[in-house]
């Protein structure tokens, strides 16, 4: 069975946290933040995200302190974006 994802932001990476280093993210389908484990198995990637960076969340779970991916990886670019982005580029020149 497939877990949802959702789209989030990265608005903040917290690298010496309680807990270990997290990421904040703010999420249209969630209200507030939802937050993430930035060492693995919950992030996925071998480097970590920077704000402003669209990432994939899943397995979120309420918590008394707010939402928590218990999953999240890099958002791969979409191809249509890429494919006018590169339209962009070649018309300027």
């Amino acid at each position: 069975m497939a877990t949802e994802e959702h789209i989030a932001i990265v608005e903040k990476v917290e690298p010496k946290g309680e807990h270990g280093p997290y990421a904040i993210t703010s999420c249209d389908e969630y209200e507030g933040s939802v937050t993430f484990s930035l060492k693995k198995p919950v992030w996925k990637e071998d480097s970590w995200p920077e704000p402003g960076t669209y990432v994939l969340l899943s397995a979120i779970r309420e918590k008394r302190s707010g939402f928590r991916a218990m999953s999240a990886r890099f958002k791969p670019p979409s191809r249509r974006a890429s494919a006018q982005s590169n339209s962009k580029s070649k018309e300027q020149h």
